[in-house]
């Protein structure tokens, strides 16, 4: 519109607490909650490796978590109602993994430093517009099927997490089947509980540990040098830009929705560079946690599913409130469970993901080649399969797609 700027029309966009109230629901509410369970019930083990190595006192372990949870929360949060789009934020995965392996060899003063560098990088990345620009090149198919081969072991692991455990997870599939035909937007909260009461009732549930107690945030002055920068600054930058914000800008665009990249890449390095001062190695677009609230699981109205990113953003503060001791509330529960209810969530993000990259059949070979690759796990330089299955899809789209020049 002529005479507003982007600024205004965003502002204008965005939701009020009337419109948070009309549009509250509780599919979209749990969509959130369990988005935040999966964060923490199996990736956590990497924060608690990665820390182990590092040798983190327990103040400097609890600072952590409480810097990605609170980092997590507020910025899913307000980008959620801003945008009035689930925008779902996490710590990088990828990144803690990184950190298992190779923190050893630097003090602790030095990796925050490396933290300061990596998250000042991906600032400056998502403010200039590049990562924005470079995601509109990439064919909507190619970012489907990437997509749908990240979500593809998820859905997978329901069957491998029955075979393990039929008691607790044979339960939850009947149950999510039953609802979908009878009650599809409530189906994920029903298996939730019903996957509750049967760990319940094969006593697969276990408080016991669990105790709650107001985290403390500890400041650390960064110390730069060139070892940790190369070495765990770059590397984390390229991992967290390739392997989670490539990828969460993906679903958002696979779900529908028309996001600017550039704006929240730009918005969680910013607040990942105050962050790193307190021990967070930077938090990102989410991914598989976003393909839980993106889906129709969350709201049958993609207008509505916003509520799921404020829930989740909710969520996340709260258990950065109570730091590392409330992470065991996530952990104490089997891990069949938090395998099946994660498949299942993510069943419509990956059905919408495979419909969308073979819905072009110029490109059905190109999303083909990245679902594959994807799916695969290779990873080379230390960067996953998703940046990989990316860059396959791109090039296999060019030779099958690009015009070839007429014969002199």
């Amino acid at each position: 519109m002529p005479g507003i700027s982007p600024k205004t029309l965003v502002l204008s966009q965005a939701a009020s607490l009337g419109d948070l109230r009309r549009d509250m629901s509780l599919s979209a509410v749990v969509a959130g909650i369990i988005a935040v369970v999966v964060s923490y019930g199996g990736p956590a083990a990497i924060i608690f490796q990665a820390a182990s190595q590092a040798q983190l006192t327990p103040d400097q372990l609890t600072s952590w978590i409480w810097a990605i949870s609170i980092g997590s929360g507020l910025c899913g949060l307000v980008l959620s109602l801003v945008y009035r789009a689930p925008v779902i934020i996490a710590w990088s995965t990828p990144g803690a993994a990184l950190l298992a392996a190779g923190w050893t060899a630097y003090p602790y003063p030095e990796a925050i430093g490396a933290f300061v560098f990596a998250a000042v990088a991906i600032t400056v990345f998502g403010a200039t517009g590049l990562f924005g620009a470079l995601m509109e090149r990439i064919p909507q198919a190619v970012v489907a099927a990437m997509l749908a081969g990240i979500l593809f072991r998820f859905g997978v692991e329901v069957f491998t997490a029955m075979r393990a455990t039929p008691a607790l997870v044979a339960p939850m599939l009947a149950c999510y089947l039953l609802m979908k035909r009878v009650w599809p937007r409530y189906a994920i909260v029903a298996t939730l509980l019903a996957g509750l009461v049967a760990a319940a009732a094969l006593g697969l549930l276990d408080f016991s540990l669990v105790e709650a107690s107001i985290a403390r945030p500890e400041l650390t002055a960064p110390r730069f040098s060139l070892g940790a920068l190369i070495g765990l600054g770059v590397p984390l930058f390229m991992v967290t830009m390739t392997g989670q914000n490539a990828t969460g800008l993906g679903v958002l665009r696979t779900a529908g929705y028309k996001t600017p990249g550039g704006p929240l890449v730009a918005a969680t390095g910013a607040l990942s560079t105050v962050l790193a001062f307190f021990g967070s190695h930077g938090i990102n677009l989410a991914a598989i946690t976003a393909a839980i609230c993106t889906g129709p699981e969350a709201h049958g109205d993609p207008d509505k599913r916003y509520v799921a990113g404020v829930a989740c953003g909710l969520a996340y503060l709260v258990v950065g409130l109570f730091g590392a001791t409330l992470v065991g509330l996530f952990t104490a529960l089997p891990p069949g469970l938090i395998a099946a209810i994660s498949g299942l969530a993510l069943f419509g993000a990956l059905q919408n993901g495979l419909t969308q990259a073979m819905a072009d059949e110029a490109r059905r070979e190109a999303a083909l080649v990245t679902f594959l690759l994807t799916v695969s796990g290779v990873s080379v330089f230390g960067v996953g399969s998703a940046f990989w299955g990316l860059v396959g899809g791109v090039l296999a789209d060019w030779a099958l797609t690009a015009r070839r020049s007429p014969a002199s």
